[in-house]
């Protein structure tokens, strides 16, 4: 359909996964596409991909909490492929500990990751967004921002404060014609979900299938079906959406429960 057509998107955390399945089907609906994450195989693979459904793409393997590698960054996707009009915010560390057991490295890893970079990708690219006459800011969130997990306290605050971010942000930058929301998925078959499972040293098809008796379809999400809610909102069907946070969870929200860790 080309609901991008003309569109330079810059995506987070792109370098498998859920951000590169965002980047992917960015550039299948016509646009161009930036990514970076922390492993330079990975992300330069996605940057691969994107180029080979025909659209120009730009790469970056880099620590996401260095504010001057963020400037950098932003500053090389203008000049290969003109303004971004599109930033997802989809990086993240979930750190799976108790409180009482968290390192202070691992609190900052989380925080840092997930919150900080979204505010300084954001600050490096509203003024890109001004020269474009607009844009959209999504925060990838979660529905751990929404319902507590046990081992998840810190990873849920920070997805809450994304959710905050956008509608704080949303006022802020509306007079610029810049939309910002949040989108809170619930559980996805990513790779996420499976080193997450064998992290946890349980049965791994009992604790999968825990997961998916938990969402009220009886399936967790796939790449795709959370990837389509972020191409709505970067485009213009979107156009009156903002300061929202919307829940691709399925259901699991409402449902209740938690997989057995």
């Amino acid at each position: 359909m080309n609901l991008l057509n003309g569109k330079v998107a810059l995506v987070t955390g792109a370098g498998d996964g859920i951000g590169r399945g965002i980047a992917l089907a960015f550039a299948r609906e016509g646009a161009d596409v930036a990514v970076c994450a922390r492993r330079v195989e990975n992300v330069r693979e996605t940057a691969r991909l994107v180029e080979a459904l025909g659209r120009k793409a730009h790469w970056g393997a880099f620590d996401i909490c260095d504010e001057s590698e963020i400037a950098k960054f932003c500053a090389e996707t203008e000049q290969k492929l003109g303004p971004v009009s599109v930033l997802v915010n989809n990086a993240a560390v979930m750190p799976v500990v108790d409180i009482e057991d968290m390192s202070v490295e691992q609190f900052d890893e989380c925080v840092g990751a997930k919150f900080k970079s979204a505010v300084f990708m954001s600050k490096h690219c509203i003024a890109q967004m001004r020269r474009a006459g607009g844009g959209s800011i999504i925060h990838m969130a979660s529905v751990t921002g929404n319902v507590g997990f046990a081992k998840h306290a810190v990873y849920g605050a920070c997805n809450s404060a994304l959710i905050g971010l956008a509608r704080g942000q949303a006022m802020e930058l509306a007079p610029l014609n810049i939309r910002v929301n949040s989108v809170s998925p619930g559980t996805v078959d990513s790779p996420m979900l499976t080193r997450y499972i064998a992290d946890c040293g349980e049965d791994p098809v009992a604790l999968r299938a825990s997961f998916d008796a938990n969402h009220p379809r009886g399936k967790v999400a796939s790449i795709d079906e959370v990837a389509n809610v972020f191409v709505f909102l970067a485009s213009d069907l979107s156009a009156n959406i903002t300061a929202q946070d919307l829940r691709c969870d399925g259901g699991f929200s409402f449902k209740g429960g938690q997989a057995a860790v």
